[in-house]
């Protein structure tokens, strides 16, 4: 299909622009010549490029096809970019497979575009755009140390997901009774079936909690989901095919179709395609609203939890679990005859509880067709399918984890059963392994049973070991500077460890140490360290005070680090002294951290403070005194030697003292900085007040912003509107040390509205408006109008009408208000508001009851707003004034099929209402005739009618201000019978005399008239030749010799024509000429049957278009032709247009309707034989 477009947009000078469509979707084709030379085409593609998601530094292609003659060169580019460096854009041409390639190595987010390929040679070109997304899954190295080592304060923002799995090397370690993210991530995208099988493989136990929990989860992902996805249905988990690949699908509308959508495997982001299902490993297809991921060629390592993320949302989770089995014996073909069982049998390495069965490509379940069997020990399984028939050969499958065997299911033929007689059901079973399965399962459960004995032995053996193994020394906290005191010590021989001791001191190095001990009694000890003995010298003393010994180190060192002891007769205690330093900052980072950072609203903010690598050293970040917790857009990274802290999109509020605190054993340190955020300052703060308001002056004031956006207001914006008007005009700036303004430019007695903007260099604040509209001048109100007067009133409507006040004040009138009030009430109601004032001096009130009185008044609107009132109107009653019965618009003839119901509607009005009456013929009607009365509507209803009940029917509607009649015939009939039989008589030359005998309905219905139609054997078309005639005879004209005749009688009446009265057939058709040589003559005949040289087609129109249909038909004598549709002639329909011009058979439907569809048939017949053609009509709705 080629389509011509009048553009020639791309297209040089002198040539032509011809649109054609490609067989690709998506391609688009331009022809530059009119007609191409035979031997060359136009470009186009056979393969074209396909859209493709790929991870960060990936390797990147588009492969495409193309084909024309002469060979059409191929060039590739981007949207908003440019493909000339080499070193990230090549393309390739391989001559063996004519694939053009663009390759882009390690691609990068800045690469993500929309690519075009174009395709030219010297008549035409083809274009086909292409679109890459780039995933960005965080830093990379190099990126991140050039940032770390050029600037702090522009961070790329590193994605962060809502879900709580994790990747393997970020995983934490475990808690006690912490339960694993990935269970509440299978139960939320679970069938509540399936709870308890997650829940026994987490071995939770306690349903209750976990139901509580598993709500709140849910209630918190339905919010999270409410951001991106619109509906969620249809959750299928992953499970493999029948063709060896794995796939999991989901119903889900996606409020914006451009989100991202990323695929994850335990925690780490992997890279799909769209399209490429046969070069990528995991592919997403999408129909419709189902989105379907593919995992092909499947590995053991592919098992793990797979995650589907729309944005940064989890939408399903489904676990893939890939068990280690293999068939030891393997399904084999199997030969069954029809009617018979057929068996597959396997026997499995491991125990399987349930495994994939596949009829050709279609997973197979238990039910009245297949028998699914297992054993007990879980290794041998079958399929059975009963009752074979021919349809059920094809290739069966059988499926252990990512494991497949398969083999061919041969159904043959009962050859004993007699023809057109049913196979009786076989009870017998073909195929099975040939093997003893249960000998290779005993063998198999016996080696699994001996490996399980071994493992459990190891088991104990190394639990064994574990108990002779001597217990580990548990580890001690930290205490103060002093020894905790002791009592009661015991005296072992040997200073060995107390078993109450449980605190290890830490001093700073360079400060003093003091040990003490207290006993009960006085008594000398001796002090170690390690076990080895202390004495006193300068840098250690030792006192003795009573009862209370002390041991002191004036300025503690590395060295003294250590377990210490004191041994007093039978008695000991012991303690430890951690030596280390308080962290340190350097004062050149130190000044650097404590500079403020500046950052406009929206962008990040970087934090950054190196310090010294020390041991339990614990870093935490504040903001005006509060912790700084990791999650939404903030990030905190810590190293050994320095910390981060990342605000992504940083708000106004976000503006505080941020400080840094280290801490460890040995004491804490902090460090201070300052971050602002610079946004537009705060609205100014209000309300605004009036200084000064005059005819000619009005005078504003207002104060700052509580809020100026973190940089000084630089000046103000003033605006002024005109109350009831829609438009803000500018008035001015104001600098930023005033706060008033003065408007000169108003008129009096007009209201305006002002707003404020404070400004400074990031832009303009929200608007201070005007509580109030603040009029220029004092209030003039307009004089009264007179009285309203009453025009004229009806049950709906009153129509009013006054005159404008005498004196308007000086101030021009905007309108009108009208208000209204009910006779016997004190309250005034408004028609219409201030804001949408009448601008005539009359009015129609609808909003009236009828029978109800009221009484109105007006008062004009100008500048100041609604003046007095004007006196009230007369009492009016909402009622329809008296008049006359007549009808309106109603019909005087109606003709009715005998067997219908008959309703005659006459519409009239008068007031008051009319006493209405009807007459048949003058006479009071039947009771079996219904009359309904309404209000301005009478019907007279005759349920079902006959030839009888035709008649002249009068309404008459009488009240108090006179009377109205009407008259309308109705004419009850029927569809008439045919006249009796046609006689033919020619008197004069040229002419035939036409006469028949009545219609039996000519006596009953006077309308009825006759039709006579015309055909030869020229034209072979019926025409109509004479229309209402009322008598029984009728000369036909023109009539040739030589040439048949034929003529057609109809009766005709109000509902239609009858059936015809066909004539005899006048004339004969003798044109044969006698031929003669002179010596021998030898006559010729031309006589044949009927035959079909262009047969019908078939069509398929549009419901209301036009259908023309032809066929071409030889014969002679001239056949006649006959029309069929579903074997019931046509030819005398008027709804169809047929015509025979020398052969050529036509028929022509002016608007097709679905009642024209069907097998029409052409039927030819004359002496000599019969022929006939037939097509199918579809019509389209």
């Amino acid at each position: 299909m080629i389509r011509l477009s009048k553009g020639t947009g791309g297209t040089a000078t002198g040539q032509v622009g011809i649109k054609k469509k490609s067989k690709v979707p998506g391609v688009m084709i331009t022809q530059f010549v009119e007609t191409l030379p035979e031997g060359t085409s136009h470009p186009d593609f056979t393969r074209k490029p396909i859209a493709l998601t790929i991870q960060e530094g990936k390797f990147a292609f588009f492969k495409a096809i193309v084909t024309g003659d002469p060979k059409p060169t191929v060039t590739w580019s981007r949207n908003n970019g440019d493909v000339s460096d080499t070193s990230r854009y090549q393309a390739r041409y391989d001559p063996n497979s004519n694939e053009h390639t663009f390759e882009m190595p390690d691609v990068m987010p800045d690469q993500a575009d929309t690519y075009k390929c174009l395709v030219t040679n010297e008549y035409g070109q083809a274009m086909v755009t292409v679109v890459l997304n780039v995933i960005e899954v965080g830093f990379k190295k190099a990126r991140a140390q050039q940032q770390a080592e050029a600037t702090d304060e522009k961070c790329t923002p590193i994605l962060k997901r809502r879900s709580k799995v994790c990747p393997k090397s970020e995983q934490h370690q475990k808690r006690e009774g912490e339960m694993d993210p990935t269970f509440w991530e299978l139960l939320l995208s679970a069938d509540k079936k399936d709870y308890e099988k997650i829940c026994a493989e987490f071995g939770v136990t306690d349903f209750r909690w976990m139901l509580k929990e598993l709500n709140e989860m849910k209630k918190k992902k339905e919010e999270e989901l409410s951001e991106f996805v619109r509906s969620l249905s249809n959750l299928r988990p992953i499970q493999v095919n029948a063709d060896g690949t794995a796939s999991f699908e989901i119903d889900m509308d996606l409020f914006d179709q451009s989100s991202s959508i990323f695929l994850y495997k335990d925690g780490e982001m992997i890279p799909y395609t769209k399209e490429l299902g046969d070069k990528m490993k995991h592919s997403l297809r999408k129909v419709g609203k189902k989105y379907i991921f593919s995992i092909r060629d499947l590995m053991p390592e592919d098992a793990g939890l797979y995650q589907l993320d729309v944005e940064d949302v989890n939408v399903f989770s489904t676990n893939f679990k890939i068990l280690t089995v293999d068939f030891l014996v393997k399904i084999q073909e199997v030969k069954a005859k029809e009617r018979e069982d057929a068996v597959f049998e396997c026997v499995l390495s491991n125990p399987f509880s349930k495994i994939l069965w596949f009829g050709k490509n279609i997973q197979l379940e238990q039910g009245d067709k297949y028998d699914i069997e297992v054993s007990e020990d879980k290794l041998i399984h079958r399929l059975v399918v009963k009752d074979c028939m021919i349809v059920d050969k094809g290739i069966y499958s059988a499926c252990a984890g990512i494991q497949f065997c398969n083999a061919w299911l041969i159904v043959e033929a009962d050859k004993d059963v007699q023809k057109g007689k049913k196979t009786a059901r076989k009870t017998t079973r073909a195929g099975g392994s040939g093997m003893d399965l249960q000998r290779v399962a005993q063998e198999q459960q016996a080696k699994l049973e001996k490996e399980r004995k071994e493992r459990k032995e190891q088991i104990k053996a190394a639990k064994e070991g574990a108990a002779a193994a001597p217990p580990a020394e548990t580890p001690q906290a930290p205490a103060s500077n002093k020894a905790p005191e002791r009592t009661k010590p015991a005296a072992p021989k040997d200073p060995q460890p107390s078993k109450n001791d449980k605190h290890k001191p830490g001093i700073t190095c360079g400060l003093p140490a003091e040990l003490t001990v207290k006993r009960n009694m006085d008594c000398d000890g001796t002090w170690f360290k390690d076990g080895k003995q202390l004495n006193s010298d300068a840098a250690v003393t030792v006192t003795k005070n009573g009862t209370s010994q002390n041991w002191t180190i004036q300025s503690c060192r590395d060295d003294d680090l250590g377990l210490y002891g004191l041994i007093s007769e039978a008695h000991s205690t012991q303690g430890t002294i951690r030596v280390g330093d308080k962290p340190e900052f350097d004062p050149d980072d130190l000044h650097k951290f404590s500079k403020p950072v500046i950052v406009r609203v929206g962008h990040n903010a970087a934090f950054k403070m190196p310090f010294t690598p020390q041991e339990s050293l614990v870093v935490t970040w504040f903001r005006d005194g509060t912790e700084i917790k990791e999650g939404g857009g903030v990030k905190i990274i810590r190293e050994p030697n320095h910390s981060r802290l990342l605000l992504r999109d940083c708000l106004r509020t976000d503006t505080g003292k941020i400080k840094i605190q280290l801490k460890n054993l040995f004491g804490a340190l902090e460090a201070t900085s300052q971050l602002i955020v610079l946004d537009r300052p705060g609205p100014p703060e209000g309300p605004v007040q009036t200084v000064e308001t005059t005819s000619s002056i009005i005078e504003i004031k207002w104060k700052p912003p509580q809020d100026d956006g973190g940089s000084a207001v630089t000046s103000y914006i003033v605006e002024r509107q005109q109350t009831g008007q829609s438009l803000w005009t500018k008035l001015g700036d104001v600098s930023a040390d005033r706060t008033s303004f003065r408007d000169r430019n108003v008129t009096h007695g007009k209201k305006y509205n002002y707003r404020v903007y404070a400004v400074n260099p990031e832009g303009l604040s929200d608007a201070l408006e005007t509580a109030d509209s603040i009029m220029a001048g004092i209030m003039i109100f307009s004089s009264p109008p007179r009285a309203p007067t009453v025009v004229s009133a009806s049950k709906n409507c009153i129509n009013l009408a006054w005159s404008p006040p005498e004196d308007g004040s000086g101030l021009p009138i905007f309108g009108y208000q009208v208000e209204k009030r009910k006779k016997d009430t004190n309250q005034w109601i408004a028609l219409n508001g201030l804001n949408e004032p009448i601008k005539d001096v009359k009015y129609a009130v609808r909003d009236i009851t009828e029978g109800a009185e009221y009484e109105f008044r007006v008062s004009a609107i100008n500048a100041s707003g609604s003046g007095d009132p004007s006196p009230p109107s007369e009492l009016v009653c909402a009622k329809n004034p008296n008049m006359r019965p007549y009808f309106k618009d109603p019909e005087d003839f109606i003709v009715v099929r005998a067997g219908n119901s008959v309703r005659v509607k006459i519409c009239y009005e008068a007031e008051p209402p009319p006493q209405i009456t009807w007459l048949k013929d003058g006479e009071p009607v039947s009771a079996w005739i219904n009359i309904i009365n309404t209000e301005r509507l009478s019907q007279l209803v005759i349920p079902s009618s006959k030839r009888s009940d035709s008649a002249i029917y009068t309404i008459k509607a009488k009240n108090s201000m006179g009377e109205a009649s009407f008259d309308v015939e109705v004419r009850v009939t029927d569809e008439p019978k045919a006249p009796g039989p046609v006689e033919l008589e020619q008197t004069v030359h040229g002419k035939v005399v036409i006469s028949w005998a009545p219609s039996p309905d000519e006596e009953l219905d006077d309308h009825l008239c006759y039709v006579v139609s015309q055909c030869n054997s020229n034209t072979r078309v019926w025409k109509t030749i004479a229309d209402r005639l009322f008598t029984n005879t009728y000369t036909a004209y023109n009539i040739v010799p030589g040439i048949e005749y034929h003529f057609r009688i109809y009766a005709k009446n109000d509902v239609g024509l009858s059936d015809p009265s066909q004539s005899p057939t006048w004339g004969t058709n003798s044109n044969r000429v006698q031929m003669s040589n002179g010596v021998h003559a030898t006559a010729l005949c031309f006589e044949r049957p009927p035959s079909i040289l262009v047969p019908l087609k078939v069509h398929t129109p549009p419901k209301g278009y036009q259908l023309f249909m032809t066929c071409a038909v030889r014969g002679c004598p001239t056949p006649t032709v006959s029309w069929y549709l579903n074997d019931i002639c046509i030819n005398s329909d008027n709804t169809y247009y047929i015509t025979n011009s020398f052969g050529v058979c036509s028929l022509v439907i002016l608007r097709v309707q679905p009642q024209h569809s069907g097998e029409y048939k052409v039927v030819a017949v004359n002496s000599f034989g019969k022929a006939e053609c037939s097509t199918k009509i579809v019509v389209k709705d």
